[in-house]
């Protein structure tokens, strides 16, 4: 079967970031199937590459985290055109696998389905519009009604639908109950991530000897609310744990902000490092301990699949994350973490206390977090989940294992 892959933020592991979509269509390419990436880069001409079995196509459509609303508006449809206007190349695959953010993804996916009645599977990583909605980037009444209208079109075209987790699915069959809503959160990559003793050249290298390292990674923007980790930090010093370290890893529109409210602040125990590709965030789980999963208060953003919470199992790091919801729950119910209400920082300070204090309770969240990625989340898993929706002559598809534990 050739599959068309579209993802606007395709990235490999070398790059780093959300590689979710790269060990998926690796894992169908490792099947048999041929797969063809539809994507952008930031570069400015259109450009082909042949990366691990998987045929790239990338797109010159800038775009970053510094973007202004409108200016990210206009990125998501300068790719809808680009692709479209590449069809023809495309046009005798067999499947579309589209999925978003932007959803407006979901325009060239309907694209190829009326003009070469290509069936596709439509991927929903996020509540999109609803998240925006909820946020306030989107305040008229009128078009909030109009982008649901829309959501709810593409969700109608699809052939199915597979969401990241259980809130999302919830969302979706509200939306389209007659629809097959499939569930394939993102992957643990317990190959690559282990949990491992830790390296002096390493804790050398982040200035962290003897420190409790709680790290957080990833995008640095307006959702991930990283002023939560500034006060956890700041109660931490106040309190007197002063072995406490935190990590900030990454790139994004806030990160000035955050460096400049640190340093207002006068808060010390907080470490800056550039963003990594996946090797170099090898080095930095190393000597961390508990991973900070953060994000701005606003109950849509429960509903997320972050891709550094499966790192951080697959790595056995013990979780904290700031937002209720399945994430918090699934943390909790397998004894690996615990929520944090970011309101009030100093209760993180007594709840990481212990931890700090004893490491054989460290211990055992981590190990009973390495074992939930084993066990629940593993590339080889969801990849086989995906292989099932796109193969009729497969068994069946059997209910994922996180519907079990929400």
């Amino acid at each position: 079967m050739h599959i068309l892959y579209v993802h606007q933020y395709f990235k490999t592991p070398e790059e780093g970031g959300a590689i979710r979509s790269y060990y998926l269509a690796k894992g169908l390419v490792d099947a048999g199937h041929k797969v063809t990436v539809l994507t952008s880069h930031n570069e400015l001409t259109y450009k082909k590459m042949l990366v691990d079995g998987i045929f790239v196509h990338y797109l010159p459509v800038p775009y970053t985290q510094n973007f202004s609303k409108w200016k990210r508006i206009q990125a998501f449809l300068w790719f809808v055109w680009y692709a479209c206007r590449k069809a023809p190349l495309f046009k005798n695959v067999d499947r579309v696998y589209a999925t978003s953010t932007p959803l407006t993804v979901g325009l060239i996916a309907g694209y190829y389905r009326w003009r070469y009645a290509i069936p596709f599977l439509f991927e929903v990583r996020d509540l999109w519009p609803e998240a925006p909605i909820q946020m306030g980037v989107f305040r008229n009444r009128w078009l909030q009604r109009y982008l649901r209208r829309w959501e709810k079109r593409i969700y109608q075209q699809a052939e199915a639908l597979v969401a990241l987790s259980p809130d999302i699915e919830r969302h979706i069959r509200r939306i389209v109950p007659h629809k097959p809503i499939y569930l394939i959160p993102n992957m643990a990559d317990c190959q690559f991530f282990r949990k491992s003793e830790r390296n002096i050249y390493h804790e050398v290298q982040f200035e962290v000897e003897n420190k409790f390292v709680v790290t957080y990674f990833g995008a640095i923007g307006k959702v991930n609310q990283l002023d939560y980790l500034l006060d956890a930090a700041e109660a931490c010093q106040r309190k007197g744990l002063a072995e406490v370290q935190f990590l900030v890893v990454g790139q994004g529109s806030e990160l000035p902000h955050l460096k400049k409210s640190t340093e207002e602040r006068a808060i010390t125990n907080i470490t800056f490092v550039d963003h990594q590709n996946k090797y170099g965030l090898l080095s930095v789980l190393n000597i961390t301990d508990a991973l900070y999963i953060s994000f701005a208060n606003h109950p849509v953003l429960q509903a997320g699949s972050p891709n550094k919470f499966f790192d951080a199992l697959a790595a056995g790091k013990m979780c904290i994350t700031n937002t209720a919801g399945w994430i918090a729950q699934l943390i909790e119910d397998n004894h690996c973490g615990f929520y944090a209400p970011p309101q009030y920082p100093e209760k993180l300070v007594a709840q990481l206390a212990p931890f700090v204090t004893d490491r054989t309770l460290l211990e055992i969240c981590q190990r009973n977090a390495r074992d939930l990625a084993e066990r629940e989340f593993s590339r080889e898993k969801q990849v086989t989940v995906l292989r099932n929706i796109l193969e009729p002559s497969r068994p069946p598809v059997e209910a994922t294992a996180c519907t079990s534990l929400v």
